[in-house]
C-alpha cells in the first residue's frame, strides 16, 4: 500500500493507458461481432465456420500476435496499436461466439410474432432480438472486459502494457511491492468494470427485474 500511496499519480497515468488499451478493443469487438454474429446466427454452416475460426484465433498466444502483427501492417512492435489490434482479435473471437448464443435464447414465439407484424430482419434484430438477448449477452461481455483488462498486462513484455509495467519493473528491480501494487490495481479495475457492465445490463433490461419481483410475489 505504501508504494501505491507514494506513486499514486504515476500509477493513475499508467492506469488510464491500461484502460484505453483494454476498452478500445472491446468496443471494436462489439462493432464487428454484433452484426456478424446476428448474420450467421441462422446459417448453420456460416455459424460453424465462424465458431471454428473464433476458437482458433483465441488459442493463438498473445506474444505470438504481438510479433506477427507489426510486420503485417507496418508498425513498430512497441506501438500501442499492436496491443489494441491483438486484443481486438481476442475480443471479437469471444463475442462472435457469444452473440449467436445469446440470440438463441430469444423465444421462437416472440420471433414469429415480430415477423407476423411485418418486422424486417434488421429491425427485428435491433429492436426485439438483441434487447431480449441482453441478459445472456451481458454475462459474456463481463468475461470479455475482465479478460481484456488482465491481458493488457502481457503487452509489458514488448514495452506496451499499462499496469503490466509494474510487473516487469518490479521483477527487474526485485521489488515485490511494485508487483503487488500492479496486481491490486488490476484486480480493482477488473472488479469495477465487471460490476459496471453488470449494472448497465440490469438498467438496459428493466423487465427482468419486474419478472423477478412478480415471481417473488407469487412465492
Amino acid at each position: 500500500m505504501r508504494y501505491l500511496i507514494d506513486n499514486f499519480a504515476d500509477i493513475m497515468t499508467i492506469t488510464r493507458t491500461h484502460l484505453i488499451l483494454a476498452l478500445v478493443p472491446l468496443l471494436l469487438g462489439l462493432v464487428i461481432a454484433i452484426p456478424v454474429g446476428a448474420l450467421v446466427r441462422g446459417n448453420r454452416w456460416a455459424r460453424r465456420i465462424t465458431t471454428t475460426v473464433s476458437s482458433l484465433a483465441y488459442t493463438i498466444p498473445s506474444l505470438a500476435l504481438f510479433v506477427i502483427i507489426p510486420p503485417m501492417i507496418g508498425i513498430s512492435m512497441i506501438d500501442p496499436l499492436n496491443v489494441i489490434i491483438a486484443l481486438t482479435v481476442y475480443s471479437t473471437a469471444l463475442l462472435l461466439i457469444a452473440v449467436p448464443t445469446a440470440l438463441d435464447t430469444v423465444p421462437v414465439s416472440v420471433i414469429d410474432a415480430a415477423d407476423a407484424i411485418g418486422f424486417g430482419r434488421l429491425r427485428r434484430t435491433v429492436t426485439v432480438d438483441m434487447p431480449l438477448a441482453l441478459p445472456v449477452f451481458t454475462a459474456s461481455l463481463r468475461v470479455v472486459v475482465v479478460t481484456n483488462i488482465a491481458m493488457v498486462s502481457v503487452g509489458a513484455l514488448i514495452g506496451v502494457g499499462g499496469l503490466g509495467k509494474l510487473f516487469t519493473q518490479g521483477y527487474q528491480r526485485d521489488y515485490p511491492d511494485q508487483i503487488i501494487a500492479g496486481i491490486i490495481v488490476t484486480l480493482v479495475l477488473a472488479l469495477i468494470f465487471d460490476r459496471l457492465v453488470f449494472l448497465l445490463g440490469k438498467l438496459a433490461t428493466p423487465w427482468t427485474r419486474a419478472d423477478a419481483r412478480a415471481k417473488g410475489a407469487r412465492s
